[in-house]
C-alpha cells in the first residue's frame, strides 16, 4: 500500500514503485523528467514526489504522510523550498527561467531540498532552455529539478540526457473511476461514464463528473457527427461550436479575471469606480495583457477538448465496424452510435478523424479557428452510405 500523498494517482503503481525506494528517497538524482499523455498525472506524480522528499517523518518508509507541515504546505502550493512554476502563455518568458535558476542556488531554508517544478516545460523556448540546461549541468548541492512534458521528444535532446525519466501511462477506465468513487465521492455509475468519456483523462473526468453543464456541453459537440448531412448544416454547426468553445472558455475566466482586476485595484489602493491615474496605468495594462494571452489559452484549450472528444465519436463508430461488442468511449450513447454506425462506412469514418488531426494542426498554426472547424465539419458530411446490419 502506497502512501497517502500517492493514492490520487491513479494506475500508476510501477511509477511510485519507482520514486519510493529508499536509495531514491535518500539520495534522488538532481534531475528529472515526468512524461505522460494528458491526464495522466504527471505533475500530481510530481508534487507527491516532493512530497515524499520533504516530508517531516523520520523514517523514509513513512515520508509522504499528507498530514505533516511539509506535505501540506507542498499540497498547497505554499512550501518556501519547494516553487512550483507553471504558465498559462504560449511559452515561459526566458526571464522567468532566469529568476528560477537564480532560486535554484538558495539553500533550502526548512526542508531537505530545494525543489523547482516546471509544469509543462514543452512549453519553453529554445533560448529558455538553454539557459535552465546550464542549472542543470552543474546543480547545486540541494538542489532538485522536476519537470514535465508530454512525452520525451518535447524537450531538447540535452535536457534529456541530465534527467531521470519517469513515464506515466494512461490509466485504466475502471483506475479512474474508482479514483473519483473513493477520493471524491462520486456515484460510480457516474464515476464510470466519466472516466471513459474522458478517455481516461483524471482531470476531465472530475470535472464532467462535478459539473452537468459540463456533461450537457459535451454531449453536444459528440452529437454533432450524427446531425450533419449537408453543407449548410457543416457550417451552421462550425460556427455554433465556435460560440459554445467561447462561451466555456468564457466561463472558465470570467470570475478569475474580475477578482483580479478587484485584487490589483485594491493593491494599488483604488476602488472599483475610481480613474486610475496615469502612473498607475502600466500595471493595470500588463494584467490585462497576461488575461488577454491566459483567455486565448482558455479558447485553445477548449477547442483541443472539443476535437478529442468528436475523435472519441469516429474512434467509437469505426470500433463498431471492427468489434461491435467492445465497449465504447461513449458507451452511454451507445443505441445512438449504434444507429449513426449503421449508415456510414469505416473510411468515412477514417477520413473524418484526419480532419479532425488535419484542424488541430491547422488551430496550432493559428488558422481562424471558424475557418478550421469548417472545413473540419464539412468532412463529416457522409459521402456513401452502409446499409448492411453491424
Amino acid at each position: 500500500m502506497s502512501n497517502p500523498v500517492w493514492q490520487s494517482l491513479a494506475g500508476q503503481q510501477a511509477v511510485i514503485e519507482q520514486l519510493t525506494g529508499y536509495q531514491t528517497i535518500t539520495a534522488p538524482t538532481h534531475a528529472w523528467l515526468f512524461t505522460g499523455p494528458p491526464g495522466s498525472g504527471r505533475s500530481l506524480a510530481a508534487r507527491a514526489f516532493a512530497q515524499t522528499l520533504q516530508c517531516e517523518q523520520p523514517e523514509p518508509v513513512d515520508r509522504g504522510c499528507g498530514q505533516c507541515q511539509a506535505c501540506v504546505t507542498i499540497a498547497a502550493g505554499t512550501h518556501a523550498d519547494v516553487n512550483i512554476v507553471t504558465t498559462e502563455k504560449v511559452s515561459y518568458a526566458i526571464e522567468d527561467v532566469r529568476d528560477l535558476v537564480a532560486t535554484a542556488h538558495d539553500r533550502p531554508s526548512t526542508g531537505r531540498w530545494r525543489i523547482i517544478i516546471i509544469e509543462d516545460a514543452d512549453r519553453m523556448t529554445e533560448r529558455a532552455t538553454n539557459v535552465l540546461l546550464r542549472a542543470i549541468e552543474e546543480p547545486p548541492e540541494r538542489t532538485v529539478w522536476m519537470l514535465s512534458a508530454p512525452s520525451p521528444a518535447d524537450v531538447l535532446v540535452t535536457i534529456r540526457s541530465r534527467t531521470r525519466h519517469i513515464n506515466l501511462v494512461i490509466p485504466a477506465v475502471e483506475d479512474v473511476a474508482q479514483l473519483l468513487t473513493q477520493r471524491d465521492g462520486i456515484d460510480p455509475q457516474l464515476a464510470q461514464v466519466c472516466a471513459r468519456a474522458s478517455q481516461s483523462h483524471v482531470g476531465v473526468a472530475r470535472w464532467l463528473a462535478r459539473s452537468p453543464d459540463a456533461r450537457e456541453r459535451r454531449d453536444m459537440i459528440v452529437h454533432l457527427p450524427l446531425t450533419i448531412r449537408s453543407a449548410s448544416a457543416a457550417v451552421e454547426a462550425a460556427e455554433n461550436l465556435h460560440k459554445l468553445v467561447q462561451a466555456e472558455a468564457e466561463a472558465s475566466s470570467s470570475d478569475r479575471n474580475a477578482a483580479e482586476r478587484a485584487s490589483l485595484l485594491r493593491s494599488l489602493g483604488l476602488s472599483e469606480d475610481e480613474t486610475i491615474p496615469p502612473k498607475l496605468r502600466v500595471h493595470i495594462r500588463r494584467m490585462e495583457d497576461n488575461q488577454t494571452a491566459r483567455n486565448r489559452r482558455a479558447v485553445h484549450d477548449a477547442l483541443d477538448r472539443a476535437m478529442i472528444d468528436l475523435s472519441g465519436m469516429y474512434r467509437d463508430l469505426l470500433l463498431l465496424h471492427v468489434s461491435p461488442q467492445t465497449a465504447l468511449i461513449n458507451e452511454h450513447l451507445r443505441a445512438k452510435v449504434v444507429d449513426y454506425a449503421q449508415t456510414v462506412t469505416a473510411e468515412h469514418c477514417l477520413n473524418a478523424l484526419e480532419a479532425i488531426t488535419q484542424a488541430r494542426r491547422r488551430l496550432a498554426g493559428n488558422v481562424p479557428p471558424l475557418l478550421a472547424l469548417e472545413a473540419m465539419l464539412l468532412a463529416f458530411i457522409p459521402r456513401t452510405r452502409r446499409h448492411a446490419p453491424l
